[in-house]
């Protein structure tokens, strides 16, 4: 019989991407997103599970990270990954994440519908810092990112990677990732930061 699908995730997010902030995708006061600045979007995201489980495999305290682009000019957008998972995850806790995030566990977790190529899987020594206005992302020999200004707008800024009931905080950021095929560096482009909460 096939395993249970029981999984609950909830804490913090920040990612950074090569837009100009505010990102023209984020859903803006109400208003619906659009395309990405530039033909090509570069992103890095992060989340820090401050609870959770999958099944009786406790995540709690473990940090994921998502390198990845898509071009606005393919049909759909398919997005090219590697996936991070914190390394001092249990080896049941790192194939549970690993499956919610590239979407073999089902949910509520809807921009896995993206996910097309998958570069790697990697566990990775990783410091994800989210403290409000100051986030950082720093994964041992693959990429960084950090928080540098919050961006001028004052309406309300949602990401449907968290989700749009989770408005979040908009700012200009840096992003570094140097990870075989996935290679950039940018400054004074945008990021953003909110929570999250993910579940079967």
């Amino acid at each position: 019989m096939p395993e249970r699908q029981d999984w609950h995730i909830a804490g913090s997010y920040y990612e950074s991407c090569n837009c100009n902030a505010v990102c023209p995708c984020r859903r803006s006061s109400g208003k619906k997103g659009g395309r990405s600045t530039f033909r090509l979007c570069q992103f890095l995201l992060s989340w820090h599970v401050n609870s959770g489980h999958a099944n009786d495999v406790d995540l709690s305290g473990r940090g994921i990270a998502m390198a990845g682009f898509y071009d606005n000019e393919v049909e759909g957008g398919p997005w090219t990954v590697s996936l991070y998972i914190d390394h001092q995850a249990s080896d049941p806790a790192f194939h549970a994440l690993s499956d919610i995030f590239l979407g073999n566990r089902g949910g509520n977790i809807l921009f896995v519908q993206n996910i097309v190529d998958v570069l790697a899987i990697r566990r990775a020594e990783m410091e994800l810092d989210h403290q409000k206005n100051n986030e950082r992302i720093s994964i041992r020999e693959f990429a960084e990112a950090e928080t540098k200004a919050v961006a001028d707008d004052s309406g309300t800024v949602s990401c449907g990677i968290p989700g749009h009931d989770h408005p979040g905080i908009e700012s200009i950021s840096s992003s570094l990732v140097t990870d075989d095929k996935l290679f950039w560096a940018y400054v004074g482009r945008c990021g953003f930061a909110t929570d999250f909460e993910y579940h079967s």
